[in-house]
């Protein structure tokens, strides 16, 4: 395909509401009667998901800096810019409200939380155990350390139903997930942040992986957020690293990946192995199939049975240029099976069966999300 056709066309999106919520672009198609019979878990009376926000497109080209990242409310109403001069002071997490007691009393998993991988679930279990489960994720460092960017391994409209995936392994509670501003907390001595989780956000105890590392030039270790929270009243649970048991790689995804790298299972390892387009190695690390989510349009469709979307309408990372069978079609809800080609400026999409899609159900820019399988 030539620059400048579809590329031109499936790229000018910009909502015309604060917010993006992924919603459905084709009519779901039934599943089997197993399917949609199976359990739902919902979250609390009165807990809030944090919705997607106006879309971000990718560039996954090498030396480009993220632009200035815009967050929203929970219920999707446009919050804060972390470069906003106007942030409130002290508040500490940037999606809560002005009382800052959206975790009040649970069980706070630390950590970045790039790839929602199975140690991260294994956090969020633990911490189900003893109170209501949050994750406390820390946003801002590639922009406050400048880092080169990265594209998210999921999309942020994504993460929601990510976290839903993981009531079952949490006592039947959906883990909610809330924002802390690096720059805000950049300069706490560990001590000085214990006792912000304490006296701010009012937590019951935190949970925390084996090698975490907090405070200022990453000062603080497990065994010293043991002992802080202890002097603070909190309770605290060091979780033991969740291994990669896969021995070598399926398709040349390389085991060790940096020097912090103690074969533990890591966001890290799932950027290797979807470099290298390696889904069956990436599906172990995280649990679950990889969700890649594509922003399209009427203009996307060739031939009633083939989606073909450039690359810079991706919204996370895709795996590594290449043929993929088996794949599966979503927009929040089942579209149907798919055989995806990525290559260097598309991503093509061809559905089994040739009635799946008609331009006439398009009627405004929406987003798909491809599981690979």
């Amino acid at each position: 395909m030539e620059r400048g056709g579809t590329a031109a066309l499936a790229c000018t999106f910009r909502s015309s509401s604060p917010a993006s919520h992924c919603s459905p672009l084709l009519r779901p198609r039934r599943r089997s009667p197993a399917a949609a019979g199976a359990p739902r878990f919902l979250s609390p009376t009165g807990r809030r998901f944090s919705y997607c926000s106006q879309n971000r497109f990718v560039d996954t080209s090498k030396g480009l800096k993220r632009y200035s990242l815009t967050t929203f409310s929970p219920f999707g109403r446009l919050a804060v810019s972390l470069n906003d001069a106007d942030l409130v002071k002290d508040k500490m997490l940037i999606d809560c409200g002005e009382e800052q007691d959206c975790v009040l009393d649970g069980i706070v998993a630390l950590g970045k939380f790039d790839a929602l991988h199975i140690g991260h679930r294994e956090l969020a279990m633990h911490a189900s155990k003893s109170g209501n489960p949050f994750l406390l994720s820390f946003v801002g460092m590639a922009e406050v350390l400048g880092w080169e960017y990265r594209p998210p391994i999921v999309a942020h409209c994504d993460r929601k139903r990510v976290l839903s995936s993981w009531a079952p392994y949490c006592r039947n509670v959906v883990p909610l997930e809330y924002q802390v501003e690096f720059s805000k907390v950049r300069y706490l001595t560990p001590r000085q942040f214990v006792e912000r989780l304490s006296t701010d956000l009012r937590i019951k105890g935190v949970v925390a992986g084996e090698n975490y590392r907090f405070g200022y030039k990453a000062s603080g270790d497990a065994a010293e957020l043991v002992k802080l929270c202890e002097e603070f009243g909190l309770s605290a649970f060091i979780v033991r690293s969740v291994m990669d048991t896969a021995k070598g790689s399926y398709n040349g995804a390389i085991p060790t990946v940096n020097s912090s790298d103690k074969g533990q299972v890591s966001s890290s390892r799932v950027r290797q192995a979807l470099s290298v387009g390696d889904i069956e190695y990436v599906s172990k690390l995280l649990g679950r199939k990889h969700r890649l989510v594509l922003t399209v349009s009427e203009y996307s469709i060739k031939e009633r049975k083939n989606i073909i979307v450039p690359k810079s309408c991706m919204v996370n990372m895709p795996p590594a240029d290449g043929f993929y069978e088996n794949c599966e079609l979503f927009n929040g809800g089942y579209l149907g099976l798919c055989r995806v080609a990525i290559n260097t400026e598309t991503i093509d999409i061809e559905m089994k069966d040739e009635s799946s899609l008609s331009p006439d159900t398009f009627q405004e820019v929406k987003q798909v999300g491809i599981e690979f399988g």
